[in-house]
Formats: structure tokens, C-alpha cells, sequence
């Protein structure tokens, strides 16, 4: 009889079959196969929280705080490129609905970053035409481009975010600090990155999956960074009491 059936019921509904929660709780023993397909779904999990809740802490920050300070446009225009490419190849090539709707999260959100960047510059005009244009190349591109061209954008949405990781580093590097960075939103992003570097290096090719676990490390230089300039500047604020 199991002691503690909401516990298993949790575990088997969410986590593990019932079969690995036998071998786990049961058993006591540490089946690979079982492991393996909890991290899996650890993994999909981290993922998940990261498509669809990463760029909303950094968008709340901003609009608390009523200031982009340290967020580099460059940087965010890169990441509404990289996100935008599997919903532009999805459309293309006919895919369901369901294959792309996570999207529709994130691209609004990171949107509304890059228009409250250009906003609290003084130049709203500027962002509200950018991503008008912007919105307008995509539809065509997903309504008329070719199929070489639309999969090459599949392809570079991964170096696309990597170089938006790079430039936001310098970024923080050049200015001292981390400005109105979420930690939250980076830790967000660190997760997910590092759930997609996991699965890349058991799924796919050799090649993909670097960019993957570079991808990885960048957001581990961007917390690492927001942290320790936060740390920091809270160190000089003690020593000024």
C-alpha cells in the first residue's frame, strides 16, 4: 500500500510513468532509462517556462521602473528576429496551428521591449514604425518568400540569438552595469537555454548542438553579470551608510 498516494499521483501525472515511480519509491533503485526520461521531462519543463515567461518579468521591469536603461536595442531586435523565424518557417510550410501558438507569446512580448526602449528614448514614432515594418517583411516573407530562404532563417535564429546574447555582454561590460536587466527574466533564460543544450546534445547533430551549449554559456555570462552588478552596487551603497 502506498503511504503517500498524492505524492505518487503528482509524480505519475507530471513527471514518471508509474513503472519508473515503482523502480524509484519502491524498489529503490536508480533505473538509467527512468532517469533519463525524468530529466527529459525536467528538461521540457524548463523549456516550456522559458518560451513562455522569460520576456515577461523584463517587460514588467521596465514598465515599473519606466526606464530601458542598459537593455541594448540591438540586442532585443536580434532576439525578436530569432523568435520570429520558426513562426515565419511554420506559416510557410503549413504547420498546424499548435506548432507554433507558443509564439504568440513571446514575439508580443519582446516586441513590446524593443517599442519601450525606442519610448522611453523619445522616439515612440520611431518604434512603433520599426515594428510595423518589421511585423509587415514578416508577413511577406511567410506569405511569398521561397523555401530556401525561409529555412535559412530557421536556421539562423540560433546564431541570431547567440549574437543578441553577445551584444548584450559587451553592453553590460562597456556600461558598469546591468541597468533595468531582469534577473528573473535572465534566470528564466538561463533554464531553458540549458534544458535545449541538454536535449540538443542527445537529439541532434554535433554542430547544432554547440550553438546550443554556446548559447547556454552566453546566458550564463548574462546572470553571472547581473548579479555580480548587482552585488556590487548594493556593496557601495552599504559602504556610503
Amino acid at each position: 500500500m502506498d503511504t503517500f498516494p498524492v505524492f505518487k499521483d503528482v509524480l505519475v501525472g507530471f513527471l514518471m510513468p508509474e513503472k519508473c515511480y515503482e523502480e524509484f519509491f519502491v524498489h529503490l533503485h536508480l533505473h538509467a532509462p527512468c532517469l533519463k526520461f525524468v530529466l527529459n521531462k525536467v528538461l521540457g519543463f524548463w523549456i516550456i517556462l522559458d518560451t513562455f515567461l522569460a520576456q515577461l518579468p523584463q517587460l514588467l521591469k521596465i514598465l515599473w521602473g519606466r526606464s530601458s536603461e542598459g537593455l541594448s536595442l540591438s540586442s532585443f531586435l536580434l532576439q525578436l528576429y530569432a523568435f520570429s523565424c520558426p513562426a515565419v518557417y511554420a506559416v510557410a510550410n503549413k504547420f498546424p496551428f499548435f506548432a507554433w501558438a507558443d509564439r504568440l507569446l513571446t514575439l508580443p512580448q519582446t516586441a513590446a521591449i524593443v517599442f519601450l526602449i525606442l519610448h522611453y528614448r523619445g522616439e515612440t514614432l520611431r518604434g512603433l514604425l520599426l515594428l510595423l515594418g518589421f511585423a509587415g517583411v514578416m508577413f511577406l516573407l511567410a506569405s511569398y518568400a521561397a523555401a530556401a530562404v525561409v529555412s535559412l532563417m530557421e536556421a539562423s535564429s540560433v546564431a541570431a540569438l547567440i549574437t543578441s546574447k553577445v551584444i548584450q555582454a559587451a553592453t553590460n561590460y562597456h556600461n558598469g552595469h546591468t541597468g533595468h536587466l531582469s534577473t528573473v527574466s535572465l534566470f528564466l533564460m538561463w533554464m531553458g537555454s540549458l534544458g535545449v543544450a541538454a536535449v540538443s546534445l542527445q537529439n541532434e547533430g554535433s554542430l547544432v548542438a554547440l550553438s546550443h551549449v554556446l548559447s547556454s554559456c552566453l546566458s550564463s555570462v548574462l546572470l553571472y553579470q547581473v548579479l555580480f552588478y548587482t552585488s556590487g552596487m548594493t556593496t557601495d551603497a552599504k559602504k556610503r551608510d
